[in-house]
């Protein structure tokens, strides 16, 4: 792909992200190419679909905002316990950035299979990485014995929900880093087996 080819997608995905977060709930493929001041034939030439364009702009929008650097922590991290909390405080770090976006796409995904499948795609992602650091405690036998891996990744991604944000910081009020710690509390709390009586707790869970 040329320098030039490659300015101009970057710049469709730039403009696209504008105007989902000025709150457009239609963002036509006529509107985006307009902006960009291209015709809808060129656009097509780089998106062939509005939805593979929506998919595209969110993951720009991850390569804009250093996603795997901050998911680097929890890729190496040494044991299960510290994979769970770096991905929970990359992920809930995350949310207040992509809120606007996520919120567009939320809004129009009902009535509009494009954007459904862009959120969706992003919310894969994040199962995924529930996913790995579920698999985490497994390895280690750290899970809680009535727990299914599979059952353990839904209520990880469960209390990750963007829904969740936006109840206790937007809603009630919460500081962000304490929505992070009690997040990380609560993970703990229905994930982990119980220590054995001659070892402590994990970080951030009390007996009794």
């Amino acid at each position: 792909m040329s320098s030039q080819q490659t300015d101009t997608r970057t710049r469709i995905l730039e403009t696209a992200w504008k105007l989902l977060e000025s709150g457009d709930k239609a963002v036509r493929m006529s509107d985006i190419a307009r902006a960009v001041g291209i015709s809808r034939q060129a656009l097509y030439l780089h998106f062939p679909n509005r939805a593979e364009l929506l998919v595209a702009t969110t993951r720009h929008i991850d390569r804009v905002k250093n996603v795997d650097e901050r998911l680097a922590p929890s890729r190496s991290a040494r044991s299960g316990v510290e994979r769970l909390h770096a991905f929970i405080e990359a992920w809930t770090g995350y949310i207040p950035e992509i809120h606007g976006i996520s919120v567009a796409l939320r809004s129009m995904r009902d009535s509009d299979r494009e954007a459904a499948e862009a959120w969706d795609d992003r919310m894969r992602a994040v199962r995924h990485g529930c996913a790995a650091a579920v698999r985490a405690l497994v390895a280690e036998g750290r899970l809680a014995p009535e727990l299914t891996e599979e059952e353990a990744t839904d209520l990880l991604w469960m209390l990750l929900s963007v829904e969740n944000w936006e109840c206790l910081v937007r809603a009630c009020g919460w500081p962000q880093s304490r929505y992070a710690e009690m997040t990380k509390t609560l993970a703990e709390r229905a994930l982990l087996a119980e220590a054995e009586p001659d070892q402590p707790p994990p970080a951030g869970v009390r007996r009794g």
